[in-house]
């Protein structure tokens, strides 16, 4: 438990930052269902709108260090090749 103020004001900002990266992630996350969504749809074009729309979001979840950037470019990186499978 906190005893010293600067202690108390630790814990309240690890809370609002806790819930940053919360809504952070699970935007993230919305972004990568709703291209899997399109993928499993079989619809290309709206598949690759989905990658282009979340391919930001994701590089920027990893810049504000919300996932770890090797992760972040191997969701990208996995997305785009099955996107691309779709028209072949």
């Amino acid at each position: 438990m906190a005893n010293t103020p600067s202690a108390k004001k630790a814990t309240r900002k690890i809370e609002a930052r806790t819930a940053v990266n919360k809504s952070r992630r699970s935007r993230v996350r919305t972004f990568i269902r709703k291209v899997e969504e399109a993928i499993a749809g079989g619809d290309h074009a709206a598949a690759m709108s989905a990658l282009k729309a979340a391919e930001p979001e994701i590089n920027r979840a990893a810049s504000k260090g919300i996932v770890h950037a090797n992760l972040a470019a191997r969701k990208v990186s996995r997305l785009n090749n099955r996107v691309k499978a779709l028209n072949a």
